[in-house]
């Protein structure tokens, strides 16, 4: 091989060498040369042992917030509307009546006058006028009244009558209870008629006991208090039972001179007719 030949080859050689990733290191004072060191040197191929580079990510966008429709207070619920009856709707129109937004009653029944009565409440306090009572309209009404009373529920009439007396079950009576405020027209322990009836206050009491009609006077005026006494049917004294018109038009809000006043001009028209002189009465709590 010639000069030529062995530089090329001596070239080749430092080449290699350079690939392998060492390097010949400048002799040492002695004149030997150092061993050759390492130097590691990146390689276009990844190394199989090592880990893959992570790719490059782009980050991810911070996730939105669901998207919910707009919340809507929940629609007030209907307690009554009108055409419903009961204790419950006394107990709206007594509260009402006691506010001054309604003039009838209690009746128990939701009528015109009630939804009216409402609508009129309602419109005063900025809420819709409806006319139907739901719970805020109710809850409104409950913080400016007070929790009504027996009386101011039937301040009209309209309560169940007590059981009737023991001393009412025999014969033509008329049985009156001033507990539950009621007269029963009974014949032989069955109940003919039922009515609300009124009696007189503490200082004009109505007297209590077993009596009998001695005297009736359908156009009958007292002489004492020169007040009507339309269908009078005298059993003590000068207390009778007797149509009120005081009583048809305020009710339980005020009181008799002692006669057991009614308020039902019919039913008590119809009662004048069948009750005889000599006829019962039991007047009892």
């Amino acid at each position: 091989m010639g000069r030529k030949g062995i530089g090329v080859l001596a070239v080749l050689g430092a080449m290699a060498v350079g690939a392998a990733g060492c390097t010949v290191q400048p002799a040492g004072t002695d004149g030997k040369g150092a061993p050759p060191v390492r130097i590691d040197v990146p390689s276009g191929t990844p190394d199989a042992s090592r880990e893959p580079a992570s790719p490059s990510r782009t980050p991810e966008a911070p996730a939105k917030p669901s998207v919910t429709p707009s919340s809507r207070p929940t629609p007030a619920r209907v307690l009554w509307s009108p055409g419903d009856k009961g204790r419950d709707v006394r107990e709206l129109q007594a509260r009402l009546r006691q506010i001054a937004w309604i003039f009838h009653g209690p009746t128990g029944t939701y009528d015109d006058l009630t939804t009216e009565a409402v609508r009129g409440f309602q419109g005063k306090r900025g809420l819709p006028k409806t006319g139907v009572t739901d719970t805020v309209t109710w809850q409104r009404l409950l913080a400016m009244t007070r929790e009504p009373g027996r009386w101011e529920l039937y301040l009209m009439g309209g309560q169940e009558a007590d059981a009737p007396d023991p001393r009412c079950m025999t014969g033509r009576v008329m049985c009156i209870s001033k507990s539950s405020r009621t007269l029963r027209w009974m014949i032989d322990g069955r109940t003919v008629s039922t009515m609300p009836v009124r009696f007189g206050s503490e200082y004009t009491p109505t007297r209590e006991g077993v009596f009998r009609v001695y005297w009736k006077s359908r156009h009958h005026v007292s002489t004492l208090y020169d007040s009507p006494m339309p269908y009078a049917m005298f059993f003590s004294g000068g207390q009778a039972v007797h149509y009120s018109a005081d009583f048809a038009a305020r009710g339980y809000a005020g009181a008799s001179h002692g006669c057991v006043n009614v308020r039902d001009e019919d039913a008590i028209a119809r009662l004048y007719e069948q009750v005889e002189n000599g006829d019962k009465v039991v007047v009892h709590w």
